[in-house]
């Protein structure tokens, strides 16, 4: 079998694989294996406490700002990809002697769980009180937490399980509340009647980061407005639903076919009221007629001319999607509806000139996926736009993994138009700390020591208003936007202005570890909160990490019918596989679902269990630490693969301080089976069989050691498997009580040997031939063969060190480097001939 050396490509792996073992899926009885072993250790660890933190060590802290999931449902392929590859990097940084802080979070408040409590109840939240929908949503939700912390548990992660929190329990609800007065009194949070992206179906203000730009089909229509002299002004548009709020007509001041239309009026068709002709250089001379209406609202640039040109507001929808008494007989009708109608009654009035369909680019809930509006409502804001250069330089200090990844958080903030929109009118949520002053509207902040606060139910720190003295306060009935609690996640895991000495151990974070899509969402927000209440990033680090897709490459959804569950995947195949293909995709890359990376996870593991039982076996008896005793007897195979080895694990540990796991698993993959497995044991088994071979005890102890070190150097990828195998078969060898507190394997430069590097992958390319040609002869690897005589472009003097551990592998009659040139190729520069 011809093998392929020094490349980490994971394809190479895979090929071997094929090649050594017979194609074949992991069997149910395979799979309940690994299952049995895989909920045995998860017990286990937890109950031993192997991955608590340790709030009174001296060791350095790595603290995880770990993502919590959204309560809205099971846990989802996503979530595993994502949340396996940041636990390869705590399992790495415990073993590196860090006192790893690693909570885990549930997000379970805001208009996600409202969603998800309605769609399982078949309720609505507007048929209750505030408080009986409440208490609905807290049973629902304990409900799916603890199937989502199963799910969760499942995967394996190293979490701290005593370090749980929630985005609606009563700290962080404090810390939430707290942040929000701390930020007013900054001057930072205002109120104010204005526009807001509103979404009709979720009947809530929503936030510039919760958009998402979709393409929807739409029909351009050419509508004539009637000028004061009698002639038509066409303007293009595809919302004449909203004519009824059309408050202007604007023209490019630069067009000269409108020359003398500026000043003029004309009348709205079907409405008739009476709109001013004006101009603006935003105006698309290009696009449509070249004319625009400007309705209160219909998109951004309505709202910007609403402010620049004091225009009237006329508003025709109302918050749930349906048109107001102003749209006149369109009145009660859903906002889609209302335009069929218009574009209807256009034709019929023969005012409608012409129509042209198009693809329309919109903004859409990311949640609900509704085409959003604009409505006119009071609502909270930070203000934050005039921070935007301050926002980029933190992202500049922040470490990116990858660094590309800075490019979107960049964009982002070069692209933001509005300031954070807080406000949202749902029920289950962390609501203000505010009071209003019935007679005046002076704002009323809740007491630091009434946190957390609810409004409805309590009552202001003041009996009567400090500005007017009346005595009648009115509740602020709206609550926060989720991301205003979850931009906390930090100072919710470090007990901000609660725990002082925890607080100066873990904040800041050493890492946040997230999806890219939510780098918008979650990774700014949260460096707007720590700026606000730090004026520091939140985290040294940042990792992010990609989506899983379907085997086709399309993102999941449940409208395609793609959805692939963790746990049916657990079930069938194992956990260690699961994260065994997570491991497989590249940092902040998409990854497609794919099972032959889990036959290619089976057959490692597998092979990982017979080569660790082989070594266990043979060396038994042995003690690692006479390893350096053996020195004086090693073989070139030996010093080949030492040196090897040494190489790999400072690969390895280079690539994983870069959190490029993938990278760093390719590297041990490759090492184990193409090396180690394939080679060295093989080329090694016939001094471990004999005792009397003086070079034996130095074969079992460099198989021992590196077996060993193998072992721990995949543990955080698959963690129950080699917790087993080193468990079972490695105990004795144990310094600590789980592998996973085992000291990750240092670089040992001092067996680095080039010249027994290129012996050894000499050998490697001879046994290789050798392989090659007994199959084609027909013959069995234990066959014996005659002379074999190696001719090589160097010196031949260099082999003498590996010419017997090859003999013995492929049961030559003898092996001897000889001048000339052979006729089977072994690479390397080198031939050789069988006699």
């Amino acid at each position: 079998m011809a093998q392929k050396s020094g490349s980490t490509k994971l394809r190479h792996i895979d090929e071997a694989m094929q090649q050594a073992e017979k194609k074949s899926a992991p069997n149910a009885s395979a799979a309940n294996e690994f299952l049995a072993i895989e909920r045995k250790w998860q017990g286990k660890w937890e109950e031993d406490g192997i991955y608590a933190f340790d709030p009174d060590s001296k060791a350095q802290v790595f603290s995880i700002d770990t993502p919590p999931p959204t309560v809205s449902g099971r846990m989802h392929l996503g979530h595993a990809f994502s949340y396996v590859q940041a636990d390869f990097i705590a399992r790495y940084k415990r073993m590196n002697g860090f006192n790893v802080f690693y909570p885990f979070g549930l997000d379970d408040n805001g208009l996600a769980t409202e969603r998800l409590v309605e769609k399982s109840r078949n309720i609505r939240a507007r048929n209750f009180s505030r408080g009986q929908f409440i208490a609905i949503c807290l049973e629902e939700t304990k409900k799916y937490e603890g199937l989502m912390v199963n799910d969760f548990k499942g995967v394996g992660l190293s979490v701290d399980w005593s370090l749980i929190y929630r985005t609606i329990d009563s700290f962080a609800r404090k810390a939430s509340q707290r942040s929000f007065i701390e930020i007013y009194k900054k001057g930072r949070a205002y109120r104010k009647e204005a526009p807001s992206m509103w979404c009709p179906t979720c009947e809530t203000a929503i936030a510039q980061a919760e958009l998402e730009d979709a393409g929807l089909e739409s029909t351009f229509n050419e509508i004539a407005f009637r000028l004061e002299d009698g002639k038509d002004l066409i303007i293009a548009t595809t919302r004449p639903e909203l004519l009824s709020s059309c408050v202007a007509v604007f023209i490019n001041p630069d067009d000269k076919r409108k020359k003398g239309l500026l000043g003029k009026s004309a009348k709205v068709p079907l409405f008739n009221h009476s709109v001013p002709v004006l101009e603006d250089k935003r105006v698309d001379i290009a696009k449509g007629t070249g004319v625009v209406m400007c309705c209160t609202f219909g998109d951004q640039t309505d709202m910007e001319w609403y402010f620049a040109y004091n225009l009237p507001l006329r508003m025709s929808f109302t918050p749930d999607g349906k048109m107001t008494a102003l749209a006149g007989r369109y009145e009660g009708k859903k906002i889609k509806d209302a335009r069929k109608e218009v574009i209807a009654d256009l034709k019929a009035a023969g005012l409608l000139v012409s129509q042209k369909p198009i693809m329309h680019a919109v903004k859409v809930h990311e949640r609900c996926k509704t085409e959003i509006e604009i409505m006119n409502a009071k609502q909270w804001f930070i203000k934050y736009l005039d921070l935007k250069e301050k926002f980029l330089e933190m992202g500049r200090g922040l470490k990116w993994h990858p660094q590309h990844m800075r490019v979107r958080y960049e964009n982002w903030i070069n692209g933001l138009q509005w300031d954070w929109s807080l406000s949202r009118q749902r029920f289950f949520g962390v609501p203000f700390p505010v009071w209003y002053c019935e007679k005046c509207g002076e704002t009323i902040m809740a007491d630091e020591k009434q946190l957390p606060v609810d409004p409805l139910q309590d009552k202001p720190p003041m009996q009567k208003c400090p500005k007017c003295g009346s005595g009648g306060f009115i509740a602020e009935k709206d609550v926060m936007d989720t991301w205003a609690t979850s931009s906390l996640t930090p100072q919710i895991n470090a007990k901000w202005m609660e725990d002082e000495k925890l607080y100066r151990k873990i904040f800041p974070m050493s890492l946040r570890p997230q999806a890219h899509d939510i780098i918008t969402l979650w990774a700014f927000n949260t460096i707007v909160k720590s700026h606000f209440h730090a004026d520091s990033l939140p985290w040294d680090n940042i990792m992010i990490s990609g989506h899983a897709l379907d085997p086709r490459g399309r993102k999941m959804s449940k409208s395609l019918g793609n959805v692939i569950n963790p746990p049916e995947i657990i079930e069938k195949y194992s956990a260690d596989m699961l994260r065994y293909w997570a491991a497989s995709g590249s940092l902040g890359e998409d990854l497609p679902f794919a099972d032959k990376e889990f036959v290619s996870a089976k057959k490692f593991m597998t092979k990982l269990k017979n080569a660790s039982a082989f070594v266990a076996t043979k060396a038994q008896g042995e003690r690692i630490g006479n390893f350096e005793n053996e020195k004086k007897n090693f073989t070139g195979l030996d010093r080949w693969i030492l040196s090897r080895f040494s190489k790999v694990k400072k690969e390895a540990a280079q690539a994983l301080g870069e959190y490029e796991f993938s990278r760093a698993l390719g590297a041990i993959r490759n090492f184990f089976w193409l090396e180690f497995a394939d080679f060295y044991i093989e080329g090694v088994k016939h001094r471990v069989y004999n005792d009397a071979d003086p070079t034996a005890r130095a074969a079992k102890l460099t198989l021992l050691k590196v077996n060993t070190e193998l072992l721990k150097m995949l543990a955080p990828y698959i963690p129950h498997i080699t917790e087993e195998i080193f468990q079972s078969d490695y105990a004795q060898y144990a310094t600590r009580k789980s592998i996973h507190l085992e000291k990750w394997p240092r670089p040992e430069p001092e067996f680095i040997d080039e010249k027994a590097e290129a012996a050894g992958e000499a050998a490697k390319g001879i046994i290789s031939a050798l392989r090659k040609y007994k199959t084609e002869k027909g013959l069995s690897m234990n066959a014996e063969i005659g002379d074999v005589l190696v001719f090589t472009e160097k010196n031949g003097k260099d082999l003498d060190g590996i010419l017997d551990d090859v003999k013995q592998t492929m049961k030559a009659k003898g092996v001897f480097v000889s001048d000339g040139k052979g006729s089977i190729d072994a690479g390397n520069g080198i031939t050789i001939e069988v006699k």
